[in-house]
């Protein structure tokens, strides 16, 4: 592959990293602290929305393999969630002022649902594409390293320049505003650099089946069925989830870290660079560490590094302080193998797959996949609005002053530390019974 494949690439990262920090980071958080919904409510209509994404995305994934079948690209559906996103991602943080706590919860409930739906258009195909932009083992952990290099980088860039962008007026419903109109816009360039890739794809007409059926029927029968069928898809999906609810339900935290145990709010910019500032650097490491051992053997040390560094987080309910940075930035650093060597692993599956039964149907994988780390994050935010609740979280209108009970905070400090340290050790043990290997891969 040329330099610029990859840049094209990657770049839609940009998109994609935005769109799963920036609304992870600040929404629970804009529904209980700034617009009064309360904290299960706020969980519920985030879970719902991410829901309806994961019924979706089976489906696309059906229609981008008919694409390409069609058209030798998958590049129509992602056209249309890059050009729809940024307008829908704005009205999800442009409540007006008057609504009360009810009215603002169905607001962003529909906007939401509606940007996730632009978003799962945009990511499926997309997810997709490097099973078919190149075979070889070592070239697809080249393309997803630099691809991780810009997700990190847009994770640094709208986990800390978001909340900054909300702060750029006194009041938060400009500030809001301001936020979703700039960082929606930013995700939506990312997507459309990235869309010129799906047209290089070198699948000729026909090469995915186009049966009679097209029914909703049949396309989740055929995710069903891949999920199924792939031993190692089902292993890798399930860490992979695993791992996204982890990584979900720090995301979701860190603002209430910031606010509630740091003691100030600007602390979270500072946590998502003490986070991804090591990322950046660690990421084309990683991949230089799957080349000598393999993905999977560096996906373990990974995964392993990072649970260590959440679970020393927990500290903090004895000593809060600066240190929590320390562990931050060791688990950024796991974090870039964490995200990168799954992802490079996910076209190894589908292209032993396609050695027994065919070419042409990774949007099948693609979007049960997209469906799994959609539970999964959303899952996170889900838990944590569940933990909150359970330990007594005072949800707050915007300029509202309140106490929160000492349950809360240790609730919060556990959503963010022990909880996710358990779930990767969960995930190490599917993550054990992958069998794919380097000779699997390149012997074909």
């Amino acid at each position: 592959m040329s330099a610029g494949t990859i840049a094209r690439y990657a770049t839609g990262s940009l998109g994609t990293g935005g769109f799963a920090t920036l609304p992870g980071l600040v929404l629970t958080y804009y529904l209980t602290d700034s617009l009064g919904v309360a904290a299960l409510a706020a969980g519920a209509v985030i879970t719902i929305a991410k829901v309806w994404d994961v019924i979706i995305d089976p489906v696309i994934g059906a229609l981008s393999d008919r694409d390409l079948a069609r058209h030798s690209s998958r590049r129509r559906l992602m056209l249309i969630g890059a050009c729809a996103l940024p307008v829908l991602f704005s009205l999800t943080f442009a409540v007006p002022p008057a609504l009360g706590p009810v009215a603002a919860g169905i607001w962003v409930l529909l906007a939401f649902t509606l940007t996730a739906t632009a978003f799962s258009l945009f990511q499926v195909p997309y997810i997709a594409l490097p099973a078919e932009l190149t075979p070889r083992y070592d070239e697809r952990t080249r393309l997803l390293t630099w691809r991780v290099v810009v997700l990190t980088l847009a994770i640094l860039l709208f986990g800390a320049g978001g909340p900054a962008l909300r702060r750029v007026s006194d009041d938060p419903v400009v500030g809001y505003l301001v936020m979703g109109v700039v960082c929606g816009v930013v995700i939506g360039i990312g997507m459309l650099v990235s869309t010129t890739v799906a047209r290089r794809s070198a699948v000729a007409p026909g090469a995915a089946p186009v049966g009679e059926k097209t029914g909703i029927r049949e396309h989740y029968a055929a995710g069903i069925h891949a999920l199924r069928r792939s031993r190692p898809f089902r292993l890798l999906l399930a860490t992979f989830v695993l791992q996204a609810l982890a990584t979900g339900l720090m995301l979701a935290g860190a603002q209430y870290v910031a606010t509630w145990v740091l003691h100030s709010e600007a602390a979270v910019e500072l946590l998502f660079v003490a986070l991804i500032a090591p990322a950046l650097l660690a990421a084309p490491g990683w991949g230089v560490v799957a080349r000598r051992i393999g993905k999977e053997r560096t996906f373990a040390i990974a995964s392993v590094l990072f649970g260590v560094a959440a679970l020393s987080i927990l500290g903090v309910l004895w000593a809060p302080g600066d240190w929590i940075y320390v562990p931050v930035g060791v688990a950024g650093i796991a974090y870039a193998g964490m995200q990168s060597l799954p992802m490079a692993m996910l076209p190894d599956v589908i292209s032993h797959d396609e050695r027994t039964h065919g070419a042409g149907r990774a949007g099948e994988f693609s979007g049960v996949w997209t469906a799994g780390e959609t539970v999964g994050f959303a899952l996170g935010a889900t838990t944590l609005s569940l933990i909150l609740a359970l330990t007594g979280y005072v949800s707050r209108a915007a300029g509202e002053i309140v106490q929160q009970p000492d349950a809360a905070v240790t609730g919060i400090v556990v959503s963010f530390s022990l909880v996710p340290a358990v779930l990767i050790a969960a995930s190490l043990v599917t993550l054990a019974r992958y069998p794919l290997r380097r000779a699997d891969i390149d012997a074909s």
